[in-house]
C-alpha cells in the first residue's frame, strides 16, 4: 500500500507545479481534478492537447493519476441538472485515455439543491433512490462506452450514507464498472460521531465485510468526536484498525490523503507512514522536501 494525495491540495499555477509539489513530498500517486489544469472540475469540454500535456508531465515525474474527480449531484431535485452532470461526465470519461487514467470518482448526491455534500431529509425517500439508480445507469453506460471504472464513496450527507446502502447500490446495479472508495472518517461523521467512534471496531468490521471486495480506492482523513473533519493524525479515528482492515481485505492500492491544507501534509505523511510500517505494509521514512 502506498500513500497518495488529492492533487488540488497544492495550489500552483500549472499541473507541472502541482506535480513537482507531490514529488517534493515523496508522493507518486494522486487523485486528479481538472481544476489543477485550469478548468472547471467538470468542464464542458477538454482539449485533447491539454489532457496529453497532463499525462506527459505526470509521466516525466513518475506520477500515476489513480483517478480523476467526476463528482456531480446524481440526485439533484432538478432533472436538467442531473442530465447536465451526465453530459459532463461523458466529457471527462472521454478524456481519461488522454489523461492516463481509467477511473472516475462519483458523488451519489443529495436532494439539497445547493450543496451536493449536505444532508437533506428527502434523501431517505424512495424517489431519491429511484433517481440515483437512473442516473447511475446513465453513468455506467458512459463508463462502458469509454472503458473506464466508476467509484462512489459512502458519505453521511448523501443518499448512499452508509456501507449498507453502498452494498445495496452495488447489488442493484450489478456492474463490474462500479466500485467503491472507502473513507473511514465518513463512517463516523454522523449526528453523534463521538458515540459512533466508540464503536469503531464494530462499524469498520461491518463496512469491510460489505464493501471490502469491491474497493477501488481508500481515502485518509480524520475526524474528531465533535464531528469536525481534520487531517490524518489530528483526530480520533482509529487508524491502526482502519489500516488493519485495509490490509486484511487485500487492498493494494493507494491510501489517498485529503481534507487537509498543504502545511499539514508533512505531519500527516509521517503519521500515516508510521501506521503502514507498524502493520508491515509500508515503510516509514523521512519526508523529502
Amino acid at each position: 500500500m502506498r500513500l497518495g494525495i488529492f492533487a488540488k491540495t497544492f495550489s500552483r499555477p500549472s499541473p507541472e507545479g502541482v506535480f513537482d509539489a507531490l514529488v517534493g513530498y515523496g508522493l507518486r500517486e494522486t487523485q486528479f481534478n481538472m481544476s489543477v489544469a485550469g478548468l472547471a472540475p467538470m468542464p464542458d469540454e477538454i482539449d485533447p492537447a491539454l489532457a496529453d500535456r497532463v499525462k506527459e508531465v505526470a509521466a516525466e515525474r513518475n506520477i500515476a493519476l489513480v483517478a480523476v474527480s467526476g463528482t456531480f449531484n446524481m440526485v439533484h431535485p432538478d432533472l436538467s441538472v442531473r442530465r447536465d452532470g451526465l453530459r459532463r461526465l461523458g466529457v471527462l470519461a472521454g478524456a481519461c485515455a488522454w489523461l492516463g487514467t481509467s477511473a472516475v470518482t462519483l458523488c451519489t448526491g443529495t436532494r439539497d439543491p445547493e450543496d451536493m455534500w449536505r444532508r437533506h431529509p428527502d434523501n431517505e425517500r424512495p424517489e431519491a433512490w429511484r433517481d440515483l439508480l437512473a442516473t447511475m445507469q446513465g453513468a455506467l453506460e458512459t463508463a462502458e462506452e469509454h472503458g473506464v471504472t466508476l467509484a462512489f464513496e459512502p458519505e453521511t450527507g448523501n443518499v448512499v450514507d452508509s456501507a449498507e446502502k453502498g452494498r445495496r447500490l452495488l447489488d442493484e446495479m450489478r456492474s463490474p464498472r462500479l466500485k467503491v472508495i472507502i473513507d473511514a472518517a465518513n463512517l463516523f461523521d454522523a449526528e453523534d460521531p463521538a458515540r459512533r467512534l466508540s464503536r469503531s471496531e464494530e462499524i469498520l468490521e461491518e463496512a469491510f465485510k460489505l464493501l471490502g471486495g469491491d474497493l477501488l480506492l481508500a481515502h485518509a482523513k480524520d475526524v474528531k468526536g465533535s464531528g469536525k473533519v481534520v487531517a490524518a493524525g489530528k483526530g480520533d479515528l482509529d487508524f491502526d484498525l482502519y489500516v488493519k482492515h485495509l490490509s486484511e481485505a487485500g487492498y493494494g492500492g493507494p491510501l489517498v490523503m485529503h481534507g487537509l491544507a498543504e502545511e499539514e501534509v508533512e505531519g500527516s505523511l509521517v503519521f500515516l507512514r508510521g501506521k503502514l510500517a507498524e502493520v508491515g505494509i509500508g515503510k516509514a521514512g523521512e519526508v523529502r522536501r
